[in-house]
């Protein structure tokens, strides 16, 4: 934990960053909920290229706002935003739809405070899954196969840890495939996380034409980011398991050979 935790090693300060991508709508609501979290002293959001209005709406609703010139994805705007954070005790996760329900979220700063180093938001099924069942079904069985067991909230975008987890789990995966990354490394590394159901909500996306595409799109993130762990793992096996190769000696020239040379000409036939 970082030089701001209060006695005791309990995080006494709070920052919240929150990735966002044409999230006007809902943005403020969330920033608003997010400062209402006792101990949350300051949110950052990371506007991710946005062609709304999303950076000006987070800025009046009272967050710090860092513009991307380009597109991220989520993985590159937590990393933007956390490498801007000042000193703090904690650092929070949390989507830009969830709106007025991310004041729910104060259970996983509790949770931190009482000594998880992560604490993961398990969220409800929404009643139209809109095909994220699929996307988090993956999540689950790649966390579960890679990082030694199962995590119900692989896939959510809700967590608080401390910064001193938050450093050792950087740099995050790209795209969507941030926080399957981060469950896999905060296992791998034997920091305590702690899953908590939480009463918050996103915004739906249902079985739109949009929502086929953001699916779709969190589906390759989170399979490009486990097989590129799954890759990294088989090529460090591969380096300890390598055996140490010596070249072979030269084979003796055959008895009555021409001396200096060991390769017997070739001969080519031609057919008619």
């Amino acid at each position: 934990m970082c030089s701001e935790n209060g006695g005791g090693g309990v995080p006494a300060t709070c920052w919240v960053v929150i990735p966002a991508r044409n999230e006007a709508a809902t943005v403020a609501s969330t920033v608003r909920a997010a400062l209402a979290i006792p101990g949350v002293v300051g949110a950052l959001v990371v506007d991710d290229a946005s062609r709304d209005d999303t950076g000006a709406v987070a800025a009046a609703a009272g967050a710090g706002v860092v513009r991307l010139p380009r597109r991220r994805g989520k993985g590159g705007a937590l990393e933007a935003g956390v490498s801007r954070l000042p000193p703090c005790g904690a650092v929070m996760f949390l989507d830009a739809d969830l709106g007025a329900t991310a004041r729910a979220a104060g259970a996983l700063l509790e949770a931190v405070q009482s000594g998880a180093d992560v604490a993961v938001g398990v969220l409800a099924r929404p009643a139209r899954r809109g095909g994220v069942g699929a996307v988090r079904s993956l999540a689950r069985w790649g966390v579960s196969r890679l990082g030694g067991r199962p995590l119900l909230g692989a896939l959510s975008g809700q967590r608080c840890m401390t910064r001193a987890a938050t450093e050792l789990l950087r740099p995050f995966a790209a795209g969507w495939g941030a926080e399957v990354g981060m469950g896999i490394a905060a296992l791998r590394r034997g920091l305590v996380v702690r899953e908590l159901r939480v009463a918050m909500a996103h915004r739906a996306t249902g079985r739109s034409l949009t929502g086929a595409w953001h699916r779709g799109g969190q589906f390759l993130g989170v399979a490009r980011a486990l097989a590129r762990i799954a890759l990294r793992d088989a090529r460090a096996r591969g380096a300890v398991a390598a055996p140490r190769t010596t070249a072979p000696e030269a084979a003796p020239a055959a008895a009555g050979g021409a001396k200096g040379c060991t390769k017997p000409r070739s001969r080519i036939f031609w057919r008619r």
